[in-house]
């Protein structure tokens, strides 16, 4: 007898009365919405089958159901119930099927369960805890074995090795001190290997690409090391063998074999390793490699290959809106959200067309493999900005979104979430859990975070803020499936990490102008440049220099000529009124008139002064040459001529002198060669005396 009522969004709970049908064999009461508890008078059945997938049963599994001897199938998936799970649950000695996911079951797997070895499926993903235990080596039937999500800690036991009739052996986020990689050698019927997220270290054994019916291999979140093995190619192929292979986050060293980099199917993911000698060319391969080579190989690599993804330029961005899985659109507040409609596929790295941003998306939906990556909702939603949460990326294991070429500092991070997925009403398709954690810059924001539980229901959408600090100049945001939650609700391969948009901005001013420091260091600047400018000009004789030496003149007693004076009488310095060349420069023969006279107060009558011009080859200053005025104005003496003044104008300096003919008193005292002796004299002593040389010259 029959009794199949699955899929009818049944509602209240389960009758007693079903105890009373003493020749029922199978009873699927799956995909409904039942509530209550399992009666104990389930255990007079003689069943064989008794499925309660899906619906909202709570409670424990009372122990009457280990009196049901003739049970061979026992499938209680993503329901309610909680508690430990019942020794008793050992005496089923003909249990093929134990089926216990997305339940809220503890504690260590019982002792007893060691007994069950006609076991063919155990599939748990609650909150177990202890390790793995030996025994499990007797379930020697056993050909699928999954322990996802839940509390448990590693190591996996060695004894899995007698396991040999495993197709799927799928295990998930282990706790617990690092272990080698496990025996695994004699399992040739594998065909789904996952083992993610186990502190694994070692090598990938070169006996697991010898398993010809492997189709997916998740190594994940590892720390694998070592090169990829040669036997993962396929014989005389450039191609690899799995159809999905998912090796990210380990350290992984060596170059990536050619027969992988030319791999066009997208399925798979080496990112986040330790290779070296990148492949050439950009950032789109067939194969994601993000983040995948070695600092060391940073100079020839390229920026998406390199870890912590440099900025290829400048950072010069400071804000970021992506709307997840749909088009561009502009929110009510006027932000305009950049479409990310694009690319699905189980390995995927996408760079924008903007090259703000990107996305890494891993995995392939267990259950199904061809199950899309983008969502969208079509029917009305229930919040503000709705057009924000009607559409959503989702992956199956890992999906990294990464703001790019963001200038230093700190931000803000929104995230918005909308289950678009599961229905909003009472029926089995409202019955779904997500949960996954999410993390920013590598700090877990979210942990086991369901957006139906905190958004208050499907459909609704919610946004949750978080600081940020980009210390580079990228920022990540990482959100990663740990095995927990349905994954058949409302069908198979629902579940995992899930996104409707990201609004990244920052938490400072982006045009602040200077800052106070900034304004002090310009005045500062430019009053030293100002200081030096006039420092330089004082010192070339522009600005200031005139009132001080016409004043320091005045106190010395001695005349001033202006340059336009002296120019007037020497005709503009003309060679025809040019008597001599001194060591210091030429020196000219002026007849004074009575304007001379008026504007000097040299006689007029017709007298004969000399003009001394320096040349522009002296080193003498300004200064000096005032100084030296000083001194030579101090000698009065009957064999020295006498000193008018001077003029001293920009570079010009010039002396005026009484004139005497016949040339000098030093020729006529010494003769010529003394002369020449007693001026180099002088030179030695001061050598810009040229006004004594002058005198004695002239006497």
């Amino acid at each position: 007898m029959l009794g199949l009522l699955k899929g009818l969004d049944l509602n209240g709970t389960l009758p007693d009365e079903f105890g009373d049908l003493p020749y029922l064999q199978v009873l699927d009461l799956s995909r409904n919405y039942i509530n209550g508890s399992i009666p104990a008078k389930f255990g007079r059945l003689s069943l064989t089958n008794l499925s309660l997938f899906g619906n909202r049963i709570s409670g424990s599994i009372p122990d009457e159901i280990s009196n049901i001897s003739t049970l061979e199938e026992l499938v209680l998936e993503a329901n309610q119930l909680g508690e430990h799970l019942p020794s008793s649950l050992g005496k089923l000695s003909y249990l093929k099927r134990l089926v216990l996911s997305a339940n809220n079951f503890t504690g260590p797997i019982p002792e007893n369960f060691h007994n069950l070895k006609n076991l063919t499926d155990l599939i748990d993903g609650n909150n177990l805890s202890g390790k793995i235990p030996d025994w499990i080596g007797n379930w020697t039937k056993l050909e699928k074995l999954y322990l996802q999500g839940t509390s448990m800690d590693g190591p996996i036991p060695s004894i899995i090795s007698q396991l040999k009739n495993l197709t799927e052996l799928l295990i998930s986020d282990l706790s617990g001190p690092t272990t080698s990689f496990p025996n695994l050698e004699h399992m040739n019927n594998l065909e789904t290997l996952v083992m993610r997220n186990c502190s694994i270290t070692g090598e990938i054994p070169e006996y697991i690409g010898y398993i010809e019916s492997l189709k997916l291999l998740d190594l994940t979140f590892n720390r694998l090391n070592g090169k990829i093995p040669e036997s993962f190619k396929q014989e005389n192929k450039e191609k690899i063998k799995p159809d999905f292979m998912f090796l990210t986050n380990n350290s992984l060293t060596g170059e990536v074999p050619s027969w992988i980099i030319s791999d066009t199917e997208n399925n798979i993911d080496l990112s986040y390793n330790n290779f070296t000698r990148p492949p050439p060319g950009s950032c789109v391969y067939p194969v994601n490699l993000v983040s995948s080579y070695a600092s060391s190989a940073r100079d020839m690599t390229h920026w998406c290959l390199q870890k912590d993804l440099p900025c290829s330029g400048k950072a010069e961005h400071y804000s970021l809106y992506i709307n997840c899985g749909g088009d561009k659109i502009t929110s009510k507040k006027g932000e305009k959200y950049e479409k990310d409609d694009g690319i699905e596929g189980a390995s995927q790295f996408s760079v924008d067309s903007t090259d703000k941003w990107a996305y890494s998306s891993t995995g392939v939906f267990i259950g199904n493999r061809h199950g899309s990556h983008l969502a969208k909702n079509e029917s009305a939603l229930n919040s503000t900005d709705a057009e924000i949460y009607q559409t959503a990326r989702l992956a199956p294991i890992s999906l990294k979104y990464y703001g790019l070429c963001l200038r230093k500092g700190p931000y803000k991070v929104r995230l918005y979430f909308a289950e678009i997925m599961f229905s909003n009403n009472q029926t089995f398709g409202s019955l779904g859990k997500r949960s996954f954690d999410v993390s920013i810059q590598g700090n877990v924001v979210l942990r086991d975070f369901n957006i139906m539980e905190e958004a208050k229901g499907a459909g609704n959408g919610i946004n949750m803020d978080f600081d940020a600090y980009v210390d580079g100049s990228t920022l990540e945001i990482h959100l990663y499936w740990t095995g927990k939650g349905t994954n058949s609700i409302p069908e198979k391969g629902v579940y995992g990490p899930l996104i409707s948009a990201i609004a990244v901005t920052p938490n400072f001013d982006p045009n602040p102008g200077l800052s106070v420091g900034g304004i002090i260091g310009i005045v500062i600047a430019s009053c030293v440049v100002l200081i030096l400018i006039l420092v330089l000009l004082r010192m070339k004789g522009y600005l200031g220099g005139k009132d001080l030496e016409d004043t320091e003149l005045r106190e010395l007693g001695t005349g001033y000529f202006s340059l336009r004076q002296i120019k007037a009488a020497t005709n503009n310095f003309d060679s025809a009124n040019k008597i001599g060349e001194g060591g210091f420069g030429p020196v000219y023969k002026v007849v004074t008139d009575l304007d001379f006279h008026l504007t000097t107060g040299v006689q007029s009558d017709g007298s004969v002064i000399a003009v001394k011009q320096l040349s522009s080859k002296s080193k003498q200053g300004n200064r000096e040459f005032v100084n030296e005025i000083g001194m030579i104005s101090a000698l009065q003496h009957p064999n020295l001529v006498k000193l008018y003044g001077c003029c001293i104008e920009g570079n010009q300096l010039l002396l005026i002198y009484e004139y005497l003919e016949n040339n000098s008193l030093a020729r006529a005292l010494f003769g010529k060669c003394f002369t020449r002796i007693l001026y180099f004299i002088l030179l030695y002593f001061n050598n810009e005396y040229y006004d004594l040389s002058l005198s004695l010259d002239h006497l």
